[in-house]
């Protein structure tokens, strides 16, 4: 009775675990899913502008390019200040202007839709000045932003290399100061002394000297 109550503890723990691992499996699936899909939403929204800036004409037409021109340069700064935010504090503050910006162009976008899909043509013609003074300037507001951002991360990534440069310099001349130290040092110079000629030997000396000469046509 004893193993037989153990092993069902053990298969209710095991049957516990893996709900509780299933039941996580899904909790983290729908958070997944739920911050995807207003991106995937929004993607799909910006090709069927798109589409429709090119396919549609009049003032329609006209309509559905000002969103695309609005969303896309949103997204441009957006992407480039985020690339740097981590670890530039003034592209952190910068991102706050643009959330702010992103408020004017959403609700811009929201009188744009609803002119998308005015039937009366000379009602959308005549909004057109108004909507398009408003975008140009969330464009340009929105690529100011980005490009002083991008000039910014080129003059720091010019100035990291410039600084990288001069290191690499200066260490290739630490490596080469061996070759200096050989050629200013004296004593290296000449640390190999002269070869002196050879000595005779004084036994050898003495026997030629008292070697009397042998007469001419004498053999051995």
């Amino acid at each position: 009775m004893e193993a037989l109550a153990v092993l069902l503890g053990i298969i209710v723990l095991f049957f516990g675990a893996v709900v509780g691992v299933i039941t996580l499996a899904v909790v983290k699936t729908r958070k997944a899913f739920r911050r995807a899909a207003p991106q995937a939403r929004r993607a799909a929204e910006d090709v069927g502008i798109r589409a429709r800036a090119f396919t549609r004409g009049g003032a329609h037409g006209k309509v559905a390019g000002i969103r695309g021109e609005v969303r896309g340069a949103l997204a441009a700064s957006r992407r480039v200040l985020e690339s740097g935010a981590s670890t530039d504090p003034q592209l952190a503050e910068s991102l706050t202007l643009l959330a702010r910006l992103d408020a004017h162009a959403d609700e811009l976008d929201s009188k744009l839709a609803l002119l998308e899909r005015e039937p009366d043509a000379k009602r959308v013609e005549a909004e057109l000045v108004g909507v398009r003074e408003r975008a140009d300037r969330i464009v340009h507001s929105a690529s100011s932003l980005r490009w002083a951002a991008q000039d910014r991360l080129h003059r720091f990534a010019d100035e990291d290399l410039a600084r990288l440069s001069e290191e690499c310099q200066t260490e290739a001349g630490a490596l080469r100061h061996w070759a200096s130290s050989e050629t200013d040092d004296p004593s290296t110079a000449d640390a190999t002394p002269p070869l002196e000629p050879p000595r005779p030997d004084p036994a050898w000396a003495d026997a030629l000297r008292f070697r009397k000469p042998r007469p001419e046509g004498s053999t051995g």
